[in-house]
C-alpha cells in the first residue's frame, strides 16, 4: 500500500464508507482481500469505458466494444422457463431498434425498479442472439437519475471482481464505493518522495496520481498517474534490493581463493571432454575475479539449455578445492542430484577429489558417509537436493555453493545454507530459463549476472516442426525411421491440476495408442508419470537412459535435467498448452549427442493468435533469450496482477516488472542516487522514502521456475 498518513487513517475499516457496511465488508475481504481505506484505494482498475459516450441500439454490432451504455424506453416485460432455469426478460427500444435484458438472479429486485414506459440508461455487456442485441444483468438507472449526476470523470474504471461480489455490488457500486472513499481519504494521503526527485523523474503528486488513476482527468494524466504509481512501488523494491547488495560489498568478508591449484589445472589438461567456449571462459574469469576479491560472491550464471553451465560450476568448485575449502551442488530434484553425481564424480576421477551424495532418498549408509565425510573434511564437494539445507548436515569448511534454480529457493533458503558457516560462502546461482539481460540486472540486483550464450562445439541446432493432429501417420513413419537408426524418442504430455483426470486418460490413451503402433518385442515403450511410484518412475529412467526401451512417454517430469545423449527426437503432445520457456526446456532434452535432433510439437488444428505465435517461434529459433523476449511481449499485459505469474512475490499492485523495464531501470538509478547520498534514508525530507523501502522489505524472494 502506498503510505498513507499519521497513525494511519486509511487503516479504518471499509466498512464505514457509506454504502459498504457489515456484510459487503466482509465480502470484500473475502473476495478481494480489502479491508481498509488504503486497500480499497490501491484496488485499481484494469480497463476504462468512456461513459460520455452513449449509444443508439442500431449503432451497437458484433465484435465491437465489450462494455456498452444505450438509452432506450421498455415496451414490455416477461417471464420464461421454471425453477432454478427461470428468467426475467424486458424488452426495450429506440427509434433506431430493439433490444432485450434478461436477469436470472436478483430478479425481485429488478422487477420492483422497471416500470413500462420509462426511459433507461442501461450498461453492460452486449452479445447478439438471432442477430438481436441481448444483454444479461445490465445495470441500469432512469434517464432522471443519470442526469441529475454529475460524474467525477468522463472515463470510468472497471475494476476486477468476483462472481459473488458482481452479484452483491455489481461494477457500478464498486465504482461508488471507490467514489466514497476518495472523498473520506483524499485528505490524507501524504507524499512519499522528496520534490527534487519528483522533479528530476518527472513524477506528479501521490494524491493526484490516486485521483486520475480511478477519475481520470484526461488520458494523458492517466498515463502520467500509472507512471507515478509503477514508479513508487518499483522504486519500494529497488530500495531494499540495492541496500542488500551494498551491505553484501562492505561486509568484505568472503574467502579469498588465492591459487590455481592442482585440482583445477589438471582438470583443465586432461579432463575437459571438449575445448572450453569463450563465454564459459569468460564466465570462470568472473568468478575467478569474485573469489580473489575479499567480497562474498553472489552470482546468477544463465545459461541455455546444453550449454555447458555444469561444467563451468564443477571448475570453480574446484577452484575451492584446491583452496582447502569445501563445495557443494544442490539440485531440484533426486533424478538430477544423482546424475550430476555420476557426471561429476566421472569427471574428478584421479583427481584425489573426494565426491558424496545426500538427497531425501538417501539409504542409511549413503546418507552417514555423505555426513561424516563432510563434517571431517573428507569429502571435498557434496551433490544432492535440498536435503543439503537439514540441521544435521555440517561442513567442515564450506567456501562454494551452486545451487541448480529451477524450483523455488528463495533468499530464506540461502541464508539457511550460509548458517551452515560463521562466514557465508560464495553462491553461484544457475538458471537455464533466459531472462533478458535488462530485466536480470534490475531484479536480480543482489545478484551479478553471467551469460553462457554459445553452444559447445560439435553440438547441431535442433529441428523444429510443428503438425497437426492429421499428420500423425507421418509422424510414426518418422518415429520409426529414428528409431530404425539406433536413436531413442520422447513423447511429451502436458499434466496441468484444474484438469489433472483427463491429462492422464490423454497420457494413457497415447500409451496405449503408441503400444499398438509400436508393438513388442521388435520396440519397447517406457511410461513415467506422477501418479507412479518412485521405484517404477526411476526403473522406466533406467530403461530409456540405457537403452531397452527406444520410446519414453511421460509428464513434463523431465523437462529438468535428463541426459540421454542417444535421444533424437521430443514429440510434444497438446503443444499448444505449453508456455513458451517450457517447450524450449523440453526441447533441449534433445539435442545431446553429436546426431541431428528433431522437436516436433502437436497440436489441434484450431489455435489461438497467441498459441500459433509460439510455436511458430519455436520452429524459427533455438535461442533462449530471443524466446523470453518473445514471450514478454507475447503475454504483454493480458496479465493484469503480471507480478505473481512472473515470479516475483512482491507484493505489486499496478508495476509489471517484465513489461515496465524502463521504469524499472529509472527506478534503480533513482535508489542508486538516494542510497549513495543517504544509506540509512535518515536525512531531513527521506521520511517517505524510509516508510516506502519499509513496505517492501522481506519480500525479494524470487521463484527462478515461475520468472518465465
Amino acid at each position: 500500500m502506498h503510505y498513507i498518513c499519521g497513525v494511519n487513517y486509511l487503516d479504518n475499516d471499509i466498512k464505514f464508507v457509506p454504502g459498504v457496511g457489515e456484510a459487503r465488508a466482509r465480502l470484500l475481504d473475502k473476495e478481494l482481500g480489502i479491508r481498509t481505506l488504503g486497500d480499497m484505494l490501491n484496488h485499481f482498475p484494469f480497463r476504462y469505458i468512456d461513459r460520455t459516450r452513449i449509444y443508439r441500439i442500431g449503432e451497437i454490432t458484433e465484435g465491437g466494444p465489450s462494455l456498452v451504455q444505450f438509452r432506450a424506453r421498455v415496451t414490455g416485460i416477461g417471464y420464461a422457463g421454471q425453477g432454478r432455469k427461470r428468467r426475467f426478460t424486458v424488452s426495450v427500444s429506440d427509434p433506431t431498434g430493439s433490444a432485450e435484458l434478461v436477469w436470472f438472479a436478483g430478479i425481485k429486485w429488478v422487477e420492483k425498479r422497471i416500470e413500462v414506459g420509462r426511459e433507461y440508461l442501461i450498461f453492460g455487456r452486449p452479445s447478439f442472439y438471432h442477430n438481436e442485441l441481448s444483454m444479461v444483468h445490465p445495470e441500469l438507472e432512469t434517464m432522471e437519475q443519470a442526469l441529475s449526476r454529475k460524474p467525477e470523470s468522463g472515463m470510468q474504471g472497471i475494476y476486477s471482481t468476483t462472481e459473488r461480489l458482481q452479484g452483491a455490488v455489481g461494477t457500478k457500486g464498486l465504482y461508488r464505493i471507490m467514489r466514497s472513499t476518495w472523498e473520506r481519504a483524499a485528505d490524507h494521503i501524504e507524499e512519499t518522495l522528496p520534490e527534487a526527485l519528483r522533479t528530476r523523474y518527472g513524477l506528479i503528486p501521490l494524491r493526484e496520481a490516486y485521483y486520475n488513476i480511478h477519475f481520470p482527468q484526461s488520458p494523458e494524466l492517466l498515463r502520467q498517474a500509472q507512471y507515478r504509481l509503477k514508479f513508487e512501488e518499483l522504486l519500494g523494491v529497488q530500495l531494499n534490493v540495492l541496500a542488500r547488495r551494498s551491505e553484501r560489498l562492505a561486509r568484505n568478508n568472503g574467502f579469498l581463493f588465492t591459487r590455481v591449484g592442482e585440482a583445477f589445472n589438471r582438470f583443465y589438461r586432461e579432463k575437459l571432454p571438449f575445448p572450453l567456449t569463450g563465454a564459459q571462459k569468460r564466465v570462470i574469469r568472473e568468478i575467478r575475479q569474485d573469489t580473489a576479491t575479499g567480497f562474498q560472491m553472489n552470482r546468477l550464471l544463465q545459461g541455455d539449455v546444453g550449454s555447458g553451465k555444469t561444467l563451468v560450476a564443477l571448475m570453480s568448485m574446484l577452484l575451492a578445492v584446491d583452496n582447502g575449502y569445501q563445495a557443494c551442488m544442490m539440485a531440484p530434484t533426486e533424478i538430477l542430484a544423482r546424475q550430476h553425481a555420476a557426471t561429476i564424480g566421472r569427471m574428478v576421477e584421479g583427481l584425489g577429489v573426494r565426491v558424496a551424495i545426500l538427497t531425501g532418498a538417501s539409504k542409511a549408509r549413503e546418507r552417514r558417509e555423505a555426513l561424516e565425510g563432510i563434517a571431517s573434511g573428507e569429502v571435498h564437494i557434496l551433490i544432492g537436493t535440498h536435503a543439503l539445507i537439514e540441521e544435521r548436515v555440517r561442513f567442515a569448511n564450506l567456501g562454494f555453493v551452486v545451487i541448480d534454480e529451477q524450483h523455488r529457493f528463495g533468499v530464506e533458503q540461502r541464508a539457511r545454507l550460509w548458517t551452515k558457516n560463521a562466514q557465508p560462502p560464495h553462491v553461484l546461482v544457475m538458471t537455464a530459463t533466459p531472462i533478458p539481460r535488462t530485466l536480470a540486472m534490475t531484479l536480480y540486483g543482489d545478484l551479478d549476472v553471467s551469460v553462457i550464450d554459445e553452444l559447445p562445439p560439435g553440438r547441431r541446432p535442433i529441428k523444429t516442426f510443428h503438425y497437426t493432429d492429421a499428420a500423425r501417420l507421418k509422424l510414426f513413419g518418422f518415429m520409426r525411421r529414428e528409431i530404425a537408426k539406433g536413436r531413442q524418442v520422447y513423447v511429451v504430455y502436458p499434466l496441468i491440476k484444474e484438469s489433472e483426470a483427463m491429462d492422464y486418460k490423454d497420457l494413457t490413451d497415447g500409451y496405449e495408442a503408441i503400444s499398438r503402433d509400436f508393438p513388442l518385442p521388435q520396440y519397447v515403450t517406457a511410461i513415467c508419470h506422477g501418479r507412479m511410484k518412485p521405484a517404477d518412475k526411476e526403473e522406466s529412467m533406467r530403461q530409456f537412459k540405457e537403452g531397452e526401451a527406444q520410446i519414453l512417454v511421460a509428464t513434463s517430469v523431465i523437462e529438468v535435467g535428463v541426459d540421454v545423449p542417444n535421444a533424437t527426437v521430443m514429440v510434444i503432445e497438446s503443444a499448444e498448452r505449453f508456455g513458451l520457456s517450457q517447450l524450449h526446456q523440453l526441447r533441449g532434452r534433445v539435442g545431446r549427442g553429436g546426431e541431428q535432433s528433431y522437436c516436433i510439437l502437436m497440436s489441434g488444428d484450431k489455435l489461438s493468435r497467441e498459441s500459433q505465435a509460439r510455436l511458430d517461434a519455436m520452429c524459427q529459433t533455438n535461442d533462449g533469450f530471443r524466446l523470453a523476449e518473445l514471450d514478454l511481449k507475447l503475454r504483454g499485459a493480458g496479465d493484469i496482477n503480471g507480478t505473481q505469474q512472473s515470479g516475483m512475490a512482491f507484493d505489486l499492485k499496478i508495476a509489471n516488472p517484465t513489461l515496465d523495464v524502463q521504469i524499472l531501470t529509472r527506478s534503480r538509478d533513482a535508489a542508486g542516487e538516494v542510497l549513495a547520498s543517504d544509506p540509512a534514508l535518515a536525512a531531513p525530507g527521506h521520511e517517505g522514502l524510509r516508510r516506502l523501502k519499509e513496505r517492501y522489505s522481506g519480500r525479494e524472494e524470487i521463484d527462478f521456475s515461475r520468472i518465465s
